[in-house]
């Protein structure tokens, strides 16, 4: 496999600490979080023992887009949900409160992600830059060119983690699997497990099934960004409440538990985001309501 990463010496260097450093991610979490076991979801994101880094075959085949945690947290902001959220089509994803009833039927598409970035030990990702003053000697590190696709994908990533955050509003971009939990810990507590969407079907209608249920009312929830290796933009929102949706296909019957995520207070949103001109509402008026991408990680209390 071709190694688009650090030069020669480093790239030595970096297969050697992943060799031994894969191992101290899951240790990291047995220790910080002793009664939650680690989820597929994440087990599936860890560096694999020798494995090395294709910057440009990560980065050109990732999907999600345009992450939608940048829609409605960046006030000038009115762009559609991203690719990988699963989607109602006339709704472009975005539902009410009040819709959760057995009698909702939705038109979804459920993608199956290609974002296969995985994360770094610590040790490792720190000791690469992540910040905008830095992108060429990141670039230079991944053998990237300035003016290619993946320079402008890496360093529109790094902009969205830049940004400032909006009142109410915790944020941060975890660069580890390490960095994310105690982010997520210093918000929730030790007390919380971790959910996220499974489902890979295709696109028809799904009926809303019985079993709606409100499993948190604060939480953190971390979207996967484009980069060579995993970095999650996790913003604690605490005005908000996460539901799983049982959801049955019409055509073959096959079921798929969702997590959605309904924010309470919408009154910082753009006007012109696309959420009120699918729904119908004003900012501030209702809750709005959103099912959550495959990729995302989501945080609550036990």
């Amino acid at each position: 496999m071709e190694l688009r990463c650090l030069p020669i010496l480093t790239c030595l260097s970096l297969l050697v600490v992943l060799s031994y450093a894969s191992q101290p991610s899951e240790v990291y979490w047995k220790l910080a979080l002793p009664y939650s076991p680690m989820p597929k979801a994440v087990r599936d994101r860890l560096q694999p023992s020798g494995s090395s880094i294709n910057a440009s075959k990560i980065l050109l085949n990732a999907i999600p887009a345009d992450p939608i945690y940048i829609n409605y947290h960046n006030p000038a902001a009115a762009d559609t949900p991203n690719e990988d959220q699963p989607q109602d089509t006339s709704r472009k994803g975005y539902f009410l409160e009040k819709d959760f009833h057995s009698t909702t039927k939705m038109k979804m598409h459920f993608r199956i992600t290609t974002n296969k970035a995985t994360f770094l030990p610590r040790q490792v990702a720190d000791s690469i830059p992540f910040s905008s003053n830095k992108l060429p000697e990141i670039l230079s590190r991944f053998s990237l060119k300035q003016d290619s696709e993946e320079a402008r994908l890496m360093k529109e990533t790094i902009q969205n983690c830049e940004r400032p955050a909006l009142e109410g509003d915790s944020r941060f971009c975890a660069t580890s699997l390490e960095s994310l939990i105690d982010f997520s810990v210093s918000k929730l507590g030790k007390n919380i497990k971790m959910i996220s969407n499974e489902v890979e079907m295709g696109s028809q209608e799904y009926q809303l099934g019985e079993g709606v249920k409100v499993v948190a009312d604060k939480s953190v929830v971390c979207h996967k960004l484009k980069y060579p290796y995993a970095v999650f933009y996790c913003h604690a929102i605490h005005k908000t409440k996460v539901y799983t949706l049982p959801f049955v296909g019409t055509q073959d019957g096959k079921k798929a538990e969702v997590v959605a995520s309904c924010h309470m207070d919408t009154s910082t949103w753009n006007p012109k985001n696309v959420a009120f001109q699918v729904l119908k509402v004003k900012p501030g008026t209702v809750p709005v309501c959103h099912f959550l991408p495959r990729d995302d990680l989501i945080w609550i209390p036990k």
